[in-house]
Parts: structure tokens; sequence; C-alpha cells
């Protein structure tokens, strides 16, 4: 799942509400020491395993680690950069292409356009909230 959690830093908030309802109370969280991901954890009663890379602390019980969320975002930036940059009210539908395009990478590009084409049709678009437009002024 790829969804934009806040503009900023998340807070333990946005992350719960991004994903809160995806993960079971069996899941073991691996992050770095970013507080937010302490509190999101406490809060969901999880398994939670912070490491430190500036410490050396890249792997916990020899198998938590951060590597494959660590992939996924430099695979995620790369791809990005053909864009040279996307309007932030269009994010998410970004995301939501990438995660596509990495789910069904056995397909070949016909398929995955025929498919996602499809897919499109299936689910509601996200669309950016409407400027409001500024009132009319009456010059004298």
């Amino acid at each position: 799942m790829s969804e934009l959690a806040s503009m900023g830093r998340p807070t333990a908030f946005d992350i719960d509400k991004v994903l809160g309802s995806h993960i079971s109370s069996t899941v073991t969280l691996c992050t770095d020491f970013a507080t937010n991901y302490m509190k999101f954890a406490q809060m969901k009663d999880l398994v939670h395993y912070r490491l430190n890379a500036s410490k050396g602390i890249r792997v916990k019980k020899g198998i938590f680690h951060g590597q494959h969320a660590n992939a996924y975002q430099s695979r995620l930036k790369k791809w990005m950069e053909r864009f040279n940059g996307v309007a932030t009210s269009y994010l998410n539908n970004y995301l939501y292409w990438f995660r596509f395009l990495e789910l069904n990478k056995a397909m070949g590009k016909t398929q995955q356009r025929g498919t996602m084409l499809l897919e499109a049709f299936r689910k509601p678009v996200k669309r950016p909230s409407q400027r409001s437009k500024l009132p009319n002024v009456i010059e004298q």
C-alpha cells in the first residue's frame, strides 16, 4: 500500500489513519528511531524494533530490518524522477500507479496498460478538492 500520510513528518495519528486498519496485532513493526513510529506501535500494541543505522544497528534478532522499505522508497524515487515533480494534489494517484506497476511486474507492458485501464473503471478516482473562487469584486 502506498498513500500520502502527511506533507511533513507524519504523526502517529497520521500513520494510523493510513495504515492502522491494514495492520493486524500480530505484526512486528521495524522502524528507525523516530518517536512517531514508537507512539504508533504503542497505540496499536505492536511488537516494535527500532533500528539505528548511524550506530550500526541495522538488523535485530537476525531477521528484522528495514531494507525492503528502503529499497521500495529508492525504486519509487527513481520512477518519480521522470515526471520532474508532481502536484501534491495528485501524489496519491502517482503512488497508486507505482504500486500497481510493482505488483504487476510479471505482466508485459501491453497487458499492464489494459489491466490498469480496466482497474481505473472499477475504482473511484480521488480528485483534488476544487479551489474556491475568489468573490467578485465590484469596482467603483
